[in-house]
Parts: structure tokens; sequence; C-alpha cells
């Protein structure tokens, strides 16, 4: 018998299975299409087979790392979700999945990674908190300039600025995916009928965390919620597909941080001393097993040049390369 595909993708949280668009798309297509996977929920990139996540390494040991690439994968091993689609309505899961790629991924970049509030007190707090230190250092930062180079090539333009313009065109775009999409979902459980497809999979994947992360600059969020069978749509996939998952009951609070620090959240005062203690003798390691706390500060201090109060996107000689 043949070794299962194994599939590594980000941890969950908010009351999602994971907190990655992408993850939540190839966990939503496999659960779909009844394929079994090994499946390792961690907090470390690195610790993947590709040095990114998701990632999937087959039963032929090949590593696949796209979402097309993995679903393309377990279609060939018989998991087709897609399977009773006619050929219109295969045409028309392609146009909305390339709808959902140029219209509304752009704003979710700007909503997650570069929207002041939002980034500071959710997307960069969430991995500083879950990636292991000293990785959580410098990852979170080399993730905001990778998708800030995503946005770049989406749009087209090397020379986008942030700023007002840019959010209200962004934002526009993706309040027009979003109520085509509500209009062509209806009143239906799922976008073809009764049984959902790949294209269920892509817009769960993508309004899912938009819907449950607690954002403090929430106007896309404001907008989905006002879809009301949107909103349901991704509520009842998480029930039938994803009952108790996502740590729902154990995630810590993502609103802004309170006074006192992240070790507030530990309602044992000895565990924090403790941790603390940790936390301080691992700096002591690894400036001795790294190389230095000089280059980690300057990594720290690039990223913070891309985070809140940018005034310019990151240019294309700022980005580096790939990690794994």
């Amino acid at each position: 018998m043949a070794a299962p595909n194994e599939l590594f993708c980000w941890e969950g949280d908010w009351g999602l299975p994971s907190v990655n668009t992408d993850c939540l798309v190839v966990l939503a297509y496999a659960r779909f299409a009844g394929a079994p996977l090994k499946l390792h929920k961690i907090s470390n990139p690195w610790r993947s087979p590709s040095g990114s996540l998701p990632a999937m390494r087959t039963s032929q040991k090949d590593v696949l790392s796209r979402p097309s690439d993995i679903i393309i994968h377990l279609r060939k091993q018989k998991y087709n979700a897609d399977y009773d689609l006619s050929a219109k309505e295969g045409a028309d899961s392609l146009a909305f999945i390339s709808l959902l790629e140029e219209k509304l991924m752009p704003a979710l970049i700007y909503t997650f990674w570069i929207e002041p509030k939002n980034y500071v007190d959710v997307t960069r707090r969430w991995y500083a908190e879950h990636i292991p230190f000293p990785l959580n250092f410098f990852l979170p930062g080399r993730m905001q300039r990778r998708q800030l180079e995503k946005l770049r090539l989406v749009r087209g333009n090397e020379d986008l600025e942030a700023g007002e313009e840019l959010e209200k065109e962004l934002y526009r775009d993706a309040a027009e995916c979003l109520n085509l999409l509500s209009q062509r979902l209806g009143s239906h459980k799922f976008f073809f009928g009764d049984s959902p497809s790949s294209l269920d999979a892509f817009v769960f994947g993508h309004l899912a965390p938009v819907l449950k992360a607690k954002l403090p600059g929430g106007k896309l969020q404001q907008h989905l919620k006002s879809l009301d069978n949107l909103t349901h749509f991704c509520t009842n996939i998480l029930l039938l597909y994803f009952p108790g998952d996502g740590r729902v009951g154990h995630q810590q609070p993502v609103a802004p941080a309170e006074p006192g620090g992240d070790f507030d959240h530990v309602p044992n005062k000895r565990r924090k001393q403790l941790l603390s203690a940790l936390v301080a003798l691992g700096a002591m390691l690894s400036y001795a097993l790294l190389t230095g706390m000089v280059s980690v500060q300057h990594v720290q201090q690039e990223a913070l040049q891309h985070s809140p109060g940018l005034r310019s996107l990151a240019s294309p000689d700022d980005d580096e390369e790939e990690e794994g």
C-alpha cells in the first residue's frame, strides 16, 4: 500500500483550520474530494519539505507547494471535487478563480500585510507569537516583503505607492468581486448546487480569514459581513467539514496589545517568570550560535522600514531570496 500524501500547512486559529489562505484552499479541497492526507499543522515553514507552507510530499516523494499543483495531483489520484461539473460550469469555475486572484487577493494582501493597525495588531503579532524563537525575529518581516512583491506582480506595477488612493482602488475591486460572488452563489448552498467544488475551496480560502480574524481596520470585513449568503457559505463549510477545528477555544486575543506585554496572557505569575528566563537564555545561546545579534537587529530594522508607516511599497532591490 502506497504511503499517504503528507500535507504541511500553517496551524489554525480564529476558529479556522489554518490562518493561511493557500493552506485553507488545499485543506478544503481535500475534504471536499475525500482525499486522505497525513496532516502536519506547524508554525515553522522551515520544517516543511519546501521551506514554505503549504507543501505536499507525495507518495512518490515529490514536493508540491502551489495550491493548483496540489489540487492537480489529487485529481490524478482520482480525488476530484469537480467530477460532476459540466463543461460550462468548469469554465465558470476557472473564470471566478481568476477573478479572485486578480480582484480580491490584492485587497487581502493590503488588509493583512500593509494596513498599519491590522499588520501590527493581528498579522505580525500572530506570526511573532507562533513562529519559534529566534525565527520570529525576522520571518514575519520577510513574509511581509514577499507579500508586497506578490502585490506588485499581480498589479503589474513596481512603483505602487501605498496610501489612500491605492487602498480605495484595491477595496473597490474587492467589493466588486465579492458582489459578483454573492450574485453567483444566490441562495444555493455551494456555487454549483449541493456539492462543493474547487471554486468553493478557493472562495472559502480567500474569505474565511477576512470573516474570522479580529481586524481593527475592517473595511473589507464589513463589506463581506453585509453579504449574508457569503457569510453563511463560510460558516456552513466550517460546520460541515471542519467541526471543532481551528483551536477556537484556545486562541489568544489578537486585538491591540494590552499594556504589560504578551506574557500577560499567561495567568500564572511564576510561569511568566520562567518563560521570561527561558527567552533570555535562548537569546544568549542564539548570540553564540548564530551570526550574532547585530545581523538579527539589522533584519528587524529592515522589516520595520516596510511595516506600517511605510510611505511606499518595498522596492524589488529590497526583497530577499526565498528561504528553503
